[in-house]
């Protein structure tokens, strides 16, 4: 039976999803499952390790049952996941220390806040392209040997280290391969982007034993085939990359200074800078866009912690909404926010400010003010942080980009997509298959198979299906951009009382 279908597995924050392509990037059948979120204390973020792995395998079984599918059609795997979240296992049997430790979670902020005292800023992110945060991987490895007493066992590599790719790598593929591709390992904070390696001074900066560190390897290759008791017959995983650089390859951003926003749970921004990485000294991060046939290509990225959150925090906690997709409709109740701004840092705020001590705020309040202003303030939320990157970008660029690609769940928000074409003053594009973060994964393993001959004829079936344009004045513009900055100033000042305390 002819192998003529690539699979997608996105394991993201707060759900699987597996989806099958066509050769020509065309979605044949998909699944997700979400699975549990544990907050153990205010601003830990946790999840159950069996969850990740159960739910992927799960939402894989399911797209291709309704797909009408079998694994004997599938010409490989490649895989996307949520990046920087941390998990530790046992090299020989595979049971964790402990639940996994989220990208959002903020527990290891008093040791970053050590190492920036110590001085120590310059050179990390001269050697990795971050800024030194809670956010990436390094502080929780830490946190994890020391809350288990487990560095004798990880200096004797009896551990592993890996963030979601490898893990799901390691159960899934005959042999339990350890191994990491280039854009995972540039977002844990031990990654020397120039010598492309572990760095050995930040390994001992951290106290962290290179033997539990996974093999870098590219982002389209080969690692093996999956165990036959899983699917019931071996496929080839034949790519790994973190979830917004699969999203840049797939939507097309392989010219310097294209640009593409996901928003999902966070926003992600990430801007393409070709074949060398470009210090920024604004808040953006300097990261891999992805590494093919050994060769590396980067990116600047701005993130956005709390982007899909703010909405899933509308339905679950105060109840406004049975579902993420009314918020468009219980937003276009009203014609704007009536003065409401939301500032969701509900984790601490990225890029620019990266103040870990950041909380949620609401400001401008009236007793005219309802649920469908805070609707729509949260949804302009979400636009003006993706702004603030955007600008960012542009300083770094020379000049405003042309366009703004689009993709994740919230960009199918026609209201949100307006939005953002109007606070940033340019257009916005949304692709015709939206599951960009899947059609990049998928992509990049039909690349590594040398079912295409480059990356730009794997992603030439790129098609739009909708472009915003932007429809306010500047003078509008202005004030909008000049009020939310108040906002974001009221929150970083509560912020420096409690990072005083």
């Amino acid at each position: 039976m002819d192998r003529q279908y690539l699979v997608a597995l996105d394991q993201g924050t707060t759900s699987s999803r597996a989806i099958v392509f066509t050769r020509e990037g065309q979605v044949r059948a998909s699944a997700a499952h979400e699975f549990a979120q544990h907050y153990p204390q205010p601003g830990w973020v946790e999840h159950q390790p069996q969850d990740l792995l159960d739910t992927t395998l799960r939402a894989l079984r399911d797209a291709l049952s309704s797909g009408g599918l079998e694994a004997s059609q599938l010409a490989a795997i490649g895989i996307a996941n949520q990046r920087e979240t941390t998990l530790v296992w046992d090299r020989k049997t595979g049971q964790t220390l402990g639940r996994a430790i989220v990208w959002q979670c903020r527990r290891t902020a008093p040791f970053i806040e050590r190492l920036r005292h110590d001085g120590l800023h310059g050179m990390i992110q001269a050697r990795t392209g971050l800024v030194p945060d809670a956010y990436f991987s390094a502080s929780k490895i830490r946190w994890l040997l020391d809350e288990a007493g487990a560095q004798e066992k990880a200096e004797r590599g009896e551990l592993c280290f890996g963030t979601v790719d490898s893990y799901l790598a390691w159960h899934l593929v005959k042999g339990h391969p350890h191994v990491t591709d280039a854009t995972n390992a540039s977002r844990t904070m031990l990654f020397n982007l120039v010598r492309q390696d572990w760095d050995e001074d930040l390994l001992k900066l951290f106290n962290i034993p290179r033997a539990m560190l996974p093999q870098v390897v590219d982002s389209a290759q080969v690692i093996g085939e999956t165990d036959p008791k899983w699917l019931g017959a071996p496929v080839p995983v034949a790519a790994l990359a973190g979830d917004q650089h699969a999203a840049l390859f797939g939507q097309g951003c392989f010219g310097a200074g294209q640009v593409k926003n996901t928003y999902g749970t966070g926003c992600f921004m990430l801007m393409n800078t070709g074949d060398r990485p470009v210090k920024n000294d604004k808040g953006l991060l300097s990261t891999m866009a992805w590494r093919l046939g050994g060769q590396p290509t980067f990116a600047l990225e701005g993130s956005v912690f709390v982007a899909g959150a703010a909405i899933q925090w509308l339905r679950d906690e105060l109840g406004l909404i049975k579902t993420a997709a009314q918020s468009e409709a219980l937003a276009r109740q009203v014609e704007d926010s009536k003065g409401v701004y939301f500032v969701p840092a509900f984790t601490g705020l990225g890029a620019p400010h990266w103040d870990m001590y950041a909380r949620g705020m609401v400001t401008g309040l009236s007793r005219g003010a309802g649920a469908a202003h805070l609707a729509r303030a949260a949804l302009e939320a979400i636009a003006f942080q993706s702004n603030d990157l955007l600008l960012l970008m542009a300083d770094a660029l020379g000049h405003r980009p042309d366009a703004l690609k689009v993709d994740g769940g919230a960009a199918a928000n026609n209201l949100l997509m307006q939005m953002q074409a109007d606070i940033s003053g340019i257009q916005v594009l949304r692709p015709r298959v939206g599951e960009t973060t899947a059609l990049g994964a998928a992509l990049l393993a039909g690349l590594a198979l040398g079912m295409f001959d480059s990356p730009q004829q794997a992603a030439a079936q790129w098609q739009l299906e909708t472009a915003f344009a932007p429809a306010w004045g500047e003078d509008l513009r202005a004030r909008r951009l000049a009020g939310w900055q108040k906002a974001v100033d009221a929150a970083l000042y509560e912020a420096s009382l409690r990072r005083n305390d």
